[in-house]
């Protein structure tokens, strides 16, 4: 008989990120560092020289004493088979199909029973004073929010559930602006809103890693329509359903109950305003640089609707919860697309 290729190791429990981090040092399959690392280009800079690389740690992140960041979780196909128990192309294939035709739906817990609700700050919220923003080039005149996972959920996804990704710039504290694609799920669900109600959502930071494969599985929608159920897909390749929690400061919104931070807030299509303070002090649109595109080309800013953050959660600051800023146009995010 012919030996497995990829065996997964027995104590990677990938129901969390932190879990997944541990699993993986106990395999000895992660590389940590102390050396304090900027997230202002050097992070970019150094993720995209050991792109396909080792899984990596920075316990120190320069200005944010209570932030760590991970980075090339995602960055070869043989650490995503080690750690969802995949025995090669051919068996990822299989049960990933497996996972899109039977989705475990996500199950509902108690704000007690959720480590990202250890914490609660509903006032006085200053995003980028928790939520480490990165820059990737000298061209951007102002860092961004590009790997947080919006989640939305219910009455707004015609009862599903979509998580995927989109840029953010917290220009005004708790008030930042939300690039959306046009024709993605949140542009359909914010087209269907438009002018009568703005949009309850959350956007999570440290996700079970099966989460954040799904979220980046965008603009499939032959076999993701709108109203699909993606983190039921997540729950499936993972093996166990994910655990959601209730917004505390929204009805009609959750989390992800296992997540390092949360945003909960409100999606405003109506309240639209610039990306960056160039493009708005010339009122102009796509001329300014901003934030890489995530097909590898520089991206420009735009006037676009905004976020307003109605409350910060996160687990214990004490245990350095962590941040897994993926840059664009690198292998981590390659890998999850394919």
């Amino acid at each position: 008989m012919q030996e497995e290729k990829i065996v997964r190791p027995a104590n990677i429990n990938v129901y969390s990120l932190r879990s997944t981090i541990a699993g993986l040092r106990e395999n000895r399959a992660l590389v940590e560092t102390d050396t304090p690392v900027s997230p202002d280009l050097e992070f970019a800079g150094i993720q995209k020289s050991l792109d396909g690389g080792p899984a990596t740690v920075f316990h120190r992140v320069q200005g944010y004493d209570h932030a760590r960041f991970v980075m090339n979780l995602f960055a070869c196909k043989d650490r995503i088979d080690a750690m969802f128990g995949f025995k090669g192309a051919q068996d990822r294939t299989k049960k990933i199909a497996e996972a899109l035709r039977r989705p475990l739906k996500p199950v509902v817990v108690a704000g007690k029973d959720a480590p990202v609700q250890e914490v609660v700050h509903t006032e006085n919220i200053n995003v980028y004073d928790t939520i480490v923003p990165i820059r990737h080039t000298t061209l951007e005149a102002e860092a961004t929010i590009g790997s947080g996972v919006s989640f939305l959920a219910g009455r707004f996804f015609d009862g599903g559930t979509h998580v995927g990704y989109n840029r953010m710039n917290f220009r005004w504290g708790n008030v930042g602006t939300f690039q959306v694609a046009p024709g993605s799920h949140i542009w359909m669900a914010m087209t269907k809103a438009y002018r009568q109600e703005r949009i309850p959502i959350t956007i999570n930071f440290g996700l079970p890693p099966a989460v954040t494969l799904a979220a980046g599985a965008g603009f499939d929608y032959v076999i993701l329509p709108y109203g699909c159920d993606e983190l039921g897909i997540a729950g499936a390749i993972q093996g166990a359903p994910v655990e959601i929690v209730p917004a505390v400061s929204l009805d009609g919104a959750y989390a992800i109950a296992n997540a390092e931070y949360v945003l909960e807030g409100y999606l405003d299509p109506t309240d639209r305003r610039y990306e960056t303070k160039l493009s708005e002090e010339t009122g102009e649109q796509g001329e300014h640089p901003f934030h890489p595109e995530w097909a590898g080309y520089m991206g420009k800013a735009y006037r676009a609707p905004t976020l307003h953050v109605t409350a910060l959660t996160h687990r214990r600051l004490e245990t350095r919860p962590f941040i897994q800023p993926m840059i664009v146009h690198g292998a981590e995010e390659n890998a999850i697309q394919s």
